[in-house]
């Protein structure tokens, strides 16, 4: 199979996200950890950080109109997209494990092939499907062989910590389908600044208290880096290079850049001397970037709408 050059930068797009990505559990948890950063205020970190961010990159870049209509379907975007997925992701590791949420993550690629299948008609196929075995089947090979070695504290409520992850997953899945054709029409800033915009309008009046009553002279120097790395690298960075992917990908392909993320992890770890590398991390970094492959090469809708 042939890719062109738009689909190449997709997947380096996506490579290179879901990489920054994988480390960024780990860190918000130790951030989180500390007791002074909430996941309220992480998530607002995320959001409103992001947001100035994207307001300051478009007065480098051409400007767009964009109509009421279509502002109205940004602020759509930006409750699956960005508020939920980001509020339910981090208040999820906050009450579950950087491992369990890991696990729970494997499940979005299916949520994605199948609300494609609805919304966009995209066929399953068995390629897909054998794909997705093989991707999840790496991924969860990576996290529990980690698993005895984690040494982040558990959540206080991993069964709420995990549905709350859950439902991170199936919203950002119902954001990739939902919005496949309707982001081809501005340019990934412009998406951008409005998509955070209206998240920020969101979130603020729920955590302005947390904001004002936060001990802000008591954050240490590395938490305010964990903090810039989730902001800048994991959210600004990370969410111009998914939309990339996501502009020059099927939906189904995007969310199986999903598994890279504990590969990263794990190789983060082997180069911190945190970790080796055994034959069966080498099969599973194998199945994971099979599984990509598979999905790739799979049968997609002809004519798509």
């Amino acid at each position: 199979m042939k890719l062109t050059t738009s689909q190449w930068r997709g997947h380096a797009s996506m490579f290179i996200a879901d990489a920054i990505w994988g480390l960024m559990s780990p860190i918000a948890k130790i951030v989180m950890g500390a007791g002074i950063v909430t996941p309220l205020l992480m998530t607002d970190f995320r959001i409103i950080g992001a947001a100035i961010l994207f307001w300051i990159a478009s007065l480098f870049t051409g400007h767009e109109h964009v109509c009421a209509k279509d502002k109205l379907l940004l602020a759509g975007a930006a409750v699956l997209g960005i508020v939920t997925n980001q509020g339910c992701f981090i208040f999820g590791i906050g009450f579950t494990s950087p491992g369990e949420a890991s696990i729970i993550t494997t499940t979005m690629p299916l949520w994605v092939m199948f609300l494609a299948a609805v919304i966009l008609r995209e066929p399953i196929t068995l390629k897909k499907i054998g794909g997705i075995v093989l991707g999840a089947a790496g991924a969860l090979l990576l996290v529990l062989g980690s698993a005895g070695r984690e040494v982040t504290v558990k959540g206080d409520n991993p069964v709420l910590g995990d549905l709350l992850v859950l439902a991170a997953q199936l919203s950002y899945a119902t954001y990739l389908t939902f919005y496949k054709n309707f982001i081809k029409k501005y340019s990934v800033i412009t998406l951008m600044k409005w998509m955070f915009l209206f998240a920020s309008l969101i979130v603020l009046p729920f955590s302005l208290p947390s904001i004002l009553a936060a001990d802000w002279g008591s954050m240490t120097s590395s938490a305010w880096m964990g903090v810039a790395y989730v902001v800048f690298l994991a959210t600004f960075i990370g969410y111009i290079l998914i939309m990339i992917g996501q502009k020059a990908l099927r939906p189904t392909v995007v969310g199986m850049y999903n598994y890279v993320q504990p590969v990263v992890a794990t190789a983060a770890g082997i180069f911190l001397g945190l970790d080796t590398m055994t034959v069966s991390k080498a099969v599973a970094v194998a199945l994971i970037f099979s599984g990509v492959y598979l999905v790739t090469i799979s049968k997609a809708r002809v004519n798509p709408a």
